[in-house]
């Protein structure tokens, strides 16, 4: 019972930390959209990656149990840490950025607006899912619970999480620490699993 709710708690963290910059994604796209149809796109945006959330997630929980691939999925999620670590040093002067993505979008419809969308949600699907699953492995139910509590957070929580890494930067970090304890879990898990096949 312990180590289930420790498994729900890190999987609490990574949603938190992983699923903002997706729901700033598409609140950005849709405020550049007529405010008749912001609704529509955000919707749209949300649904997208969802349903590309429940497909990676599907995917990786078959992935994982084949002997060789937890190995691989933690060195992807050391490039997920990466990756999350060049956001925090972008997000630090992403003002530019975000009127930059404005201007692509504004004038061009809610075409253009859902093209960005679902280009990001591609991205930051894959590394939600990556992270979700090695803390679940092959347990379905966190599984599950790890990619609802994922789509809630962008649909409700969004806005107010992006807030918070802004003000204080250091939670940022503290969830790329956290991120890191899991990539180099994953890689020794996988490791393990690996080792006694090659020495046969």
């Amino acid at each position: 019972m312990l180590e289930w709710i420790l498994d729900v708690s890190q999987i609490i963290i990574a949603d938190i930390v992983l699923s903002g910059d997706n729901a700033l994604i598409i609140g950005m796209a849709a405020s550049a959209v007529p405010e008749e149809s912001r609704k529509k796109v955000i919707f749209i945006g949300l649904l997208a990656a969802a349903i590309l959330r429940v497909l990676f997630a599907l995917v990786a929980s078959y992935l994982i149990s084949i002997p060789g691939l937890l190995l691989l999925g933690g060195l992807l999620l050391f490039w997920v840490c990466w990756k999350f670590y060049g956001d925090i040093k972008e997000f630090s002067s992403n003002n530019e950025e975000k009127e930059k993505l404005q201007k692509e979008v504004s004038g061009k419809g809610i075409k253009a607006a859902l093209i960005t969308i679902i280009i990001a949600d591609v991205s930051m699907s894959l590394d939600n899912v990556i992270a979700i699953t090695a803390i679940a492995r092959d347990n379905k139910t966190l599984l599950i619970l790890g990619i609802a509590f994922a789509i809630l957070i962008m649909a409700l929580f969004a806005t107010v999480i992006v807030k918070l890494l802004t003000k204080f930067k250091w939670l940022s970090y503290l969830g790329l620490i956290f991120l890191v304890y899991l990539s180099s879990k994953m890689t020794l898990d996988g490791w393990l699993q690996l080792y006694p096949l090659l020495q046969s």
